[in-house]
Parts: C-alpha cells; sequence; structure tokens
C-alpha cells in the first residue's frame, strides 16, 4: 500500500497543509480518507481526482468533510460529463449535511452524483481492501477505518478521545496514523481529541510498528507532542506533513 498524507492540519488549514486527508492506493485502487477543507486542491497533486474510486469520512466536522462540496462540483460540471457515481461512505445523515452546507435542497443533493452509503462498526471489502470500522470517543458519530492489504495495515483513528476501540482496531498495525491535537496539560476537555502522549500510550496498547502524528492544529506544537509521544512509545514516530508518503 501507498498513503499519502494530502492534508494534515486540525481544525482549519495551516500555512503548510490543508485540513484532513489521505490518499491510499493498492493494485491500481485509489481511496481517499477524509476531504476536509484545501483538500480537493491538493490531492489534485497526487491523483486524477476522476479516478478516485472511493471516499471515506470518519466524521461529519468541517475539517474533514466539507471539500466534498467542491468535489460535487468538480464532477456535476465536468466538461466531458459527470463520471459515474463514486461511493463515499460516512456517517448516518452524510448526504443531508453535504446538501445542507451546499445549501441545496436535501433530494437530490448530491445523490446523482456520490454513492452515499452509512458506516456501521464492522469490516467489509472495498476495491483490494479489507475494511476495518470502529466507533470512536468524539461529541458526533466518529470512525476510525483500518485498511488491510496483502498481509499489511494502517490504522487512521480519525478525532477521537481516549478510546478502547481504537487500540483494539490498532493491533499490530504496520502503521498508525494518530490524530494528536492537544498538548498534555493544556487540554484537559476530555473525549474530544488525544494529545501526544495520549497517541503513544495508544500505539503502545497496541502493539503498533510505526506511529505517525497528525491533525495537529496551527496552535499546537508538533514537536511537543512528538516529544511526548516517544516517552510514551518505543517505536519510530513521524509527525505527519503534507506531501509525506508512506509505503507499508
Amino acid at each position: 500500500m501507498k498513503l499519502t498524507v494530502v492534508g494534515c492540519s486540525g481544525s482549519f488549514p495551516s500555512a503548510d497543509s490543508p485540513c484532513s486527508s489521505y490518499l491510499v492506493e493498492a493494485d491500481g485502487y485509489r481511496l481517499v480518507l477524509d476531504l476536509g477543507n484545501g483538500a480537493l486542491g491538493a490531492l489534485q497533486k497526487y491523483a486524477d481526482i476522476y479516478q478516485v474510486d472511493a471516499v471515506l469520512l470518519s466524521h461529519l466536522h468541517a475539517d474533514h468533510c466539507v471539500d466534498l462540496c467542491a468535489y460535487w462540483v468538480a464532477r456535476n460540471y465536468r466538461a466531458e460529463g459527470c463520471p459515474d457515481p463514486m461511493p463515499v461512505y460516512g456517517p448516518a445523515g452524510t448526504a443531508e449535511r453535504l446538501a445542507r452546507a451546499y445549501d441545496m435542497p436535501e433530494n437530490p443533493g448530491m445523490k446523482e452524483v456520490f454513492d452515499f452509503r452509512t458506516l456501521t462498526p464492522g469490516s467489509f471489502d472495498l476495491g483490494p481492501f479489507r475494511i476495518g470500522v470502529a466507533q470512536v470517543n468524539h461529541p458526533v458519530d466518529a470512525f476510525a477505518f483500518r485498511i488491510e492489504h496483502a498481509g499489511r495495515s494502517l490504522v487512521y483513528s480519525g478525532d477521537t478521545g481516549e478510546s478502547a476501540e481504537l487500540v483494539e482496531l490498532a493491533r499490530d498495525t504496520d502503521l498508525f496514523l494518530c490524530e494528536a491535537a492537544y498538548i498534555d496539560g493544556r487540554d484537559t476537555y476530555r473525549a474530544v481529541h488525544l494529545n501526544g502522549r495520549e497517541a503513544g500510550e495508544h500505539a503502545t496498547a497496541a502493539g503498533a510498528r510505526r506511529l505517525v502524528l497528525t491533525h495537529i492544529p496551527p496552535w499546537t506544537d508538533a514537536e511537543r507532542n512528538r516529544r511526548d509521544a516517544e516517552a510514551a512509545y518505543a517505536g519510530p514516530v513521524d509527525v505527519a506533513r503534507a506531501g509525506a508518503v508512506y509505503r507499508i
């Protein structure tokens, strides 16, 4: 598998990165995880946007889904004609949420361009991938994903606070792409986000082989969070950056 970080800024775009979006490729199949603010523009550096095969949305906060509105425009008004509907997997109400975001009637909304499918915990096959889905700890319905292919795996946390379900989903994964939006000791809200130390603790508990910290907002010190993660996790720790590529 090839993982490209399209965008990794938490909450709002930074000067260097769009919000959350990750391109996963294997056997010619292109899967996008989340499409937050600014991500559609950056995605065009790494893939033909009319050759993306499916999108998985972890949850419906704007920094993870709002560029589906721009994607609808790009597909619906394409000069050569609208491509066949593309599968978009998201929480219940995804189609209605995006229609409201674009200020259009909910029916048909974007349903003629996207084939909306509702996520539930469990697993399913998508192209060459086996997708595992777990509900995680966030103020809205939110999901983490495990992507498996040819005996390898990566896990993407989405947005979450402390989560036993996330630990189980990430068990023995080759790459754990885990959010670390908070700073330990500064941010005390529970059941919203992880800090660097907690991301490291989750990686240790899961036995993950590599940890990549992501969803770090511009007001959070990424290097502080990396050091905190390294203190709690003995494996390699990276901070995600836009354009970074990982081969798994």
